[in-house]
């Protein structure tokens, strides 16, 4: 007999599709042109007591003196709301191209099955590590878990890791999955962690570095204090992660994203079968090319000043590499191709730190390195340039969903944009802190870098256009300004987690096949408790003689 299936229970709780989220966010914020009256923050060349300085000032769009008239022109937004697609398109273009190429060479790569049988040895040793009290004690999963987010949220720490992060997704996920946890777990091993030590941030030139400087405060002074911050916002972001991994080990199905999950499930390592060692002749000449390319950049760049906050480190690095590639690539291949395969992705991230710290690389940079990687892995394993191309594009077909909502989100903020109402909805927000206390005026702030960062995702622009205002501000009010940048701090790097208008998170989500509505459903409670904590945080940047504040 046929089984009847109930459509109209099905439709009535079924969640709107991610696509029909944003465009409705869209939506909203073109209506919001038509109420909130446009206005623009003009920065202006004042003289002080003889002295030329710049100011940030406020004009309402029909208070604009005669030299701007024109220049800031805005209007309500009716039908822009479909052109605004377009031109999120264009302004995430960037990251709408690097998630494509990440998502090609990875599928090239995963094709050997090399990251697979990675994960399989990686697992079979730590199953070995249990047969010691302490680790046993400890859980060797729970180690790995806090191992991997602490690497991570260092990264976000000390030089700003953000759109990075999204090409190691892919590779934690099925590890996470093969310790018998979901894609949240994988997720918050990687861009989690990264984002709570961005907001945690210790070193990070994007925001504190930027936000310091125009506030006019020795660079990435009050190091001390943020590096407590760091440690208890990594408590709290463990302790999270570990509870509800604990839950879904316990009970694999209890995770809102287990029937998505079945993707990995079926893709990566479901059926934990072995793969044969395989040998290969076409590696030996990916490793005489990548060796040759390597020898020609030590040639061409002998020392490399790596960068860490305000200090800097000078070495041979890339000749290192270099050498140490020429001893471990034969090594590798003594067994099977797929050792050499996991090297060249190793080397891939090696190569990455180097860039991003040595030569601020970003991600065109970026998305060339792992292209190469993807080549050299199907070459590797004596893939034709056809099927190459085929299976590039078979990546590219399979994660472009991500690359689609990316493009989407970006919408909003031109609608925003447009509509000229970004710069109005700030100068209210900063109207609201007068004749309050210092307590009270911080924790104001706090709010509005939390709230503004919803409109205005990226950290480097929020700083240029709130810190004119905010740190001169906090001199009439009494507040130091180190505090005023912890404000700031904390305010950009908590909603960034949960905001649709960040191009990152949604990259980040397509990337792992997580639908925004459950990512929602998940991380409100963690960025509401964040949010708590750093309020507490900001207390004693204003009561206490904290060093450097």
């Amino acid at each position: 007999m046929a089984q009847k299936i109930n459509v109209g229970t099905r439709r009535a709780t079924s969640v709107p599709h991610t696509f029909v989220i944003v465009f409705f966010i869209i939506i909203i914020a073109a209506m919001m042109t038509w109420f909130v009256e446009p206005g623009f923050y003009i920065k202006e060349n004042v003289v002080v007591d003889g002295t030329e300085t710049t100011e940030m000032n406020f004009y309402y769009q029909d208070e604009l003196p005669a030299e701007y008239q024109g220049e800031y022109d805005s209007e309500p937004q009716t039908w822009q709301i479909f052109s605004a697609l377009f031109k999120g398109f264009e302004k995430q273009s960037s990251i709408i191209v690097f998630i494509l190429i990440i998502g090609g060479a990875f599928w090239i790569m995963n094709k050997s099955h090399a990251i697979d049988m990675g994960i399989f040895s990686f697992l079979k040793f730590t199953k070995k590590l249990e047969n010691y009290k302490l680790f046993k004690i400890l859980g060797v999963d729970n180690i790995i878990i806090v191992l991997i987010m602490l690497l991570f949220s260092l990264f976000g720490a000390i030089f700003g890791m953000s759109e990075e992060c999204i090409a190691f997704i892919i590779i934690i996920i099925p590890l996470a999955i093969s310790m018998g946890y979901d894609s949240i777990v994988g997720v918050c091993m990687v861009y989690v962690a990264a984002h709570v030590g961005f907001a945690g941030a210790i070193l990070n030139p994007f925001t504190i570095g930027i936000a310091q400087g125009i506030a006019e405060v020795p660079l990435f002074s009050g190091i001390g204090y943020r590096i407590f911050c760091w440690f208890v916002l990594n408590i709290v972001l463990i302790t999270f992660v570990l509870l509800y991994a604990k839950k879904v080990k316990k009970n694999p199905k209890s995770s809102i994203m287990y029937e998505e999950d079945a993707y990995w499930r079926t893709h990566n390592i479901e059926g934990q079968q072995e793969y044969e060692p395989i040998k290969c002749k076409r590696a030996w000449y990916v490793y005489a090319a990548l060796l040759i390319a390597m020898t020609i950049f030590s040639f061409c760049y002998p020392t490399t000043t790596l960068e860490v906050g305000n200090a800097s480190f000078t070495a041979p690095v890339i000749p290192i590499l270099t050498a140490l590639f020429a001893i471990v690539g034969p090594l590798s291949m003594r067994k099977t191709v797929h050792n050499f395969i996991l090297l060249i992705l190793l080397y891939t991230i090696l190569y990455l730190i180097v860039g991003v710290m040595g030569y601020g690389w970003y991600v065109m940079e970026i998305a060339t390195l792992f292209l190469v990687m993807g080549i050299a892995s199907g070459l590797a394993i004596g893939k034709t340039a056809n099927e190459i191309a085929k299976l590039f594009i078979e990546g590219m077909s399979d994660i472009l969903s991500a690359a689609v909502v990316v493009g989407l989100a970006g919408g909003i903020v031109i609608i925003l944009q447009e509509g000229g109402i970004i710069d109005t909805i700030l100068y209210g927000l900063s109207k609201s802190m007068t004749d309050l206390g210092k307590i009270a005026s911080v924790e104001i702030m706090y709010a509005i870098q939390t709230i503004v960062n919803v409109v205005i995702p990226s950290g480097s622009a929020k700083a240029a256009i709130t810190m004119p205002i905010m740190a001169p501000f906090s001199d009439l009010i009494g507040v130091c300004r180190q505090a005023t940048v912890m404000a700031f701090q904390f305010g950009d790097g908590f909603t960034n987690m949960i905001t649709p208008t960040s191009g990152v998170l949604i990259a980040a989500l397509g990337v792992a096949r997580v639908p925004y509505q459950k990512w929602f459903k998940w991380v409100w409670k963690f960025i509401l408790l964040l949010i708590i904590i750093g309020g507490i945080l900001l207390i004693p940047t204003v009561t206490m003689n904290l060093e450097g504040f």
